[in-house]
């Protein structure tokens, strides 16, 4: 069976642990070349030691110039973009009330603006490798926030349902390039940005009930849904929303 994913080159924010290092090491083993990308602060420079197919760029995405340098980066490096997986994101809960602007342009720039920055600074590298190959990608992660809701997450549910309009509306003026766009809704998974709150076993077993497959999401279930999208196998899927939730919200 051949690497879905051989000769591809890759961009993966967030990479440095949960959904963005699993989809890295996923992408890599599957034949890609990865720039994976996560702040300068976490551990990046180390996340993927002993994957030679992975190269670290530390990197605060919300940067005014970041978008450009993470492109370049990405051509100096490997020669050309097929992939941008746009994942990197963070969360937070306070009720509108109490919410300070901080919180709410902290929450939007990172889940939302960069990734709309990102997308706009690689297109034309992406424009450029589907005259070649016919196809370019990109994948963007949003959240079941994106189309449901609970308390305190007023900026977090805004901009994952931003992710989700920034996305339909890339599929579509992108398409007649042969690039497509799509994005990942995670539901309750155990990553680093949720393992504070599932590792209480209570809450735990509260999110593990509410999912029809009776447990938590892991990294790699999304990881395998962003390398679908980011295959050939996706030729014909663009602006989708792919639920990735185990079962969550098939109840109300």
């Amino acid at each position: 069976m051949s690497a879905r994913l051989a000769g591809k080159v890759a961009i993966v924010t967030g990479a440095a642990s949960g959904i963005g290092q699993a989809s890295a090491r996923l992408f890599a083993e599957e034949g890609a070349q990865v720039l994976a990308v996560d702040r300068p602060e976490s551990a990046i420079a180390t996340a993927n030691q002993g994957v030679p197919a992975i190269v670290p760029l530390g990197i605060d995405i919300t940067g005014d110039d970041a978008p450009a340098k993470i492109v370049a980066a990405a051509l100096e490096r490997f020669g050309h973009l097929d992939i941008v997986f746009n994942n990197a994101g963070v969360s937070g809960r306070a009720f509108a009330e109490e919410m300070t602007d901080e919180h709410w342009d902290r929450v939007n720039n990172v889940n939302v603006r960069a990734v709309f920055r990102i997308s706009r600074a690689a297109i034309p590298a992406l424009k450029e490798r589907a005259r070649v190959t016919g196809r370019g990608r990109i994948v963007n992660t949003a959240s079941v926030m994106a189309f449901d809701t609970d308390f305190g997450l007023s900026a977090y549910c805004a901009s994952k349902a931003g992710v989700g309009g920034l996305t339909r509306t890339l599929a579509l003026e992108l398409g007649k390039f042969g690039i497509t766009a799509n994005y990942i809704c995670p539901g309750a998974i155990y990553t680093g940005m949720t393992r504070n709150g599932f590792d209480d076993p209570e809450i735990r077993a509260v999110w593990e009930k509410k999912a029809a497959l009776r447990r938590l999401g892991q990294p790699i279930d999304i990881a395998r849904g962003a390398l679908m999208l980011a295959s050939d196998d996706a030729d014909f899927i663009t602006g989708h929303e792919l639920v990735v939730d185990g079962g969550l919200t098939l109840r109300t």
